[in-house]
């Protein structure tokens, strides 16, 4: 089924009930929003564009990403949706290997052409105006009839290992990761509101999708990014928001509450669920998170292949505190969500006994069809109806998964194998560390040695020695860093995702 129906059955529904904001100001009706995505899509077809076309949504989080998003699956196209930080180099590569026909952006994401289009629209320009405009009764220009293996949306990865690949994502694939957010996620009922905050071109985008199916709200903060008191406002004005973040971006929202002195009853006015994913939640992150803002949080594991989709660290488990395992499970990603199976394999892909590491694979109907235009990766990343991810991690015996590092993460130093993660795990524990990232540098004598980058709090002071103490006392004597640079910050994407690559370039 055409991911569009989604739309047009709840302008059928519920067509007068508020479904966009802009801030705390109504944008559109459920109604609105399939007369403008209708009209869209009925410009498509009329200039041309064909189904399974490509269309480039390439802007900063904006109420019309929804419009557009929704009118490229009512003609039957490609959405292909682009980090609004990448260079304009980088987003002419990705034109041309989707061999993308349109584009539509903002003009401080995009302020000159970018090439190879045959139309560029800024979504907030006179011509976009004209192209969302209604035009007759949008229930006589019903959604292309997608098949479920058609696909939705085209996802280049973020390419930290070379040219980005394009994830293909069916229709298949986003609606059943729209119904497992009800099953292994949170329930969401009409007057919930579905903030974006985090860029749309990413996970917090596709979480439109369950949102539409309950028939709820959706908001675009006036920012357009975050602004951790901007969405404290915005849900105290409009109710309980829910929310898809980055662990740094959690981090942000518990500082603020900290330093505002907001309790958990004031936080919970203001949030119902914060979804975080993406990146490493460190265990006295998530802690201090549940300390300061209560139960507002579910992790989820997945990746562009999988979208949204592996596992999930229910709000039971994250209150459980009285079960003999709760600190372990904290630091996992929790257990297989429904619609998939995990399992941890060594390199010939034979299952790992509980406790062992190995690769994480996937399998179930979120998979991807493949990598676009490249059958190569796509035969080394699925194999025998299973998604090798690229993580290691473990299994225990009540099917929780604990992720190590990335297999590229991964170092080997003195031939024994070191976690970046549970490194960083430790230091974060350091009175004084505010963030912190591990990384191996190239060693003659060791293959690599370990390599800390930590952000010291405002206000502290530490030492290298003091750092080596603490780490003596926690963890392995070989695991330690051997060398720690005192940075300002780390460098990150715009996601929140700290770029390892960067790091390991200085060290160069």
């Amino acid at each position: 089924m055409n991911l569009a129906h989604l739309l047009l059955r709840q302008a059928h529904m519920a067509g007068d009930r508020p479904a966009i904001f802009s801030g705390t100001a109504a944008w559109a009706t459920h109604f609105q929003w399939a007369q403008r995505s209708a009209a869209l899509a009925g410009r498509f077809r009329s200039s041309g564009l064909q189904p399974g076309d490509r269309v480039l949504l390439f802007m900063r989080n904006h109420p019309r990403y929804l419009e557009a998003l929704w009118a490229a699956w009512w003609a039957g196209l490609v959405a292909v949706p682009v980090n609004a930080k990448l260079h304009p180099a980088e987003v002419a590569w990705i034109i041309d290997n989707a061999q993308a026909r349109w584009a539509f952006v903002t003009s401080d994401v995009a302020p000159q052409p970018l090439v190879q289009l045959e139309r560029q629209v800024d979504i907030e320009s006179n011509e976009a105006d004209a192209l969302f405009s209604p035009m007759g009764d949008f229930t006589d220009s019903p959604p292309w009839a997608a098949g479920p293996s058609d696909t939705a949306w085209l996802f280049y990865t973020s390419g930290t290992t070379g040219r980005p690949k394009g994830v293909m994502l069916t229709h298949r694939n986003l609606l059943t990761m729209g119904l497992t957010y009800f099953v292994d996620v949170a329930s969401i009922g009409l007057d919930d509101a579905m903030v974006y905050a985090a860029p749309m071109s990413h996970g917090c985008g596709l979480y439109a999708i369950p949102h539409l199916m309950a028939g709820a709200r959706h908001v675009v903060p006036a920012s357009g990014g975050v602004d951790p008191a901007e969405l404290f406002a915005l849900g105290k004005a409009l109710g309980p928001l829910s929310t898809f973040a980055a662990p740094t971006i959690i981090k942000r929202l518990v500082d603020y509450a900290e330093s505002e002195g907001l309790g958990q009853a004031e936080c919970a006015a203001s949030f119902k669920t914060v979804v975080y994913g993406g990146a490493p939640m460190y265990v006295e992150d998530i802690r201090r998170a549940l300390r300061v803002m209560g139960p507002r949080f579910v992790q989820i594991y997945g990746q562009g292949e999988t979208p949204m989709v592996a596992t999930a660290l229910s709000r039971r488990h994250l209150l459980d505190s009285s079960h003999p395992r709760y600190h372990e499970r904290l630091g996992s990603v929790g257990v297989a969500q429904t619609p998939v199976e995990i399992r941890v394999a060594n390199e010939m892909g034979e299952s790992l006994p509980l406790g062992e590491i190995g690769e994480v694979l996937v399998r179930g109907d979120t998979v991807m069809a493949g990598y676009w235009r490249n059958p190569e990766a796509t035969t080394q990343a699925l194999r025998n109806g299973w998604l090798w991810t690229g993580d290691l991690g473990y299994l225990d015996a009540d099917g929780f998964l604990t992720l190590k590092d990335r297999s590229k993460d991964l170092l080997i130093s003195g031939g024994s194998n070191i976690y970046p993660r549970e490194v960083e795990e430790v230091l974060l524990t350091a009175p004084g560390v505010s963030e912190v990232a591990v990384v191996g540098a190239p060693d003659a004598d060791w293959g690599e040695v370990v390599v800390a980058f930590v952000v010291m709090k405002k206000g502290m002071s530490l030492t290298a020695d003091m750092l080596d103490a603490h780490c003596l006392e926690h963890i392995a004597r070989f695991k330690r860093p051997k060398r720690y640079e005192f940075v300002g910050e780390l460098p990150k994407n715009n996601y929140g995702k700290v770029l390892k690559t960067v790091l390991r370039e200085r060290l160069q």
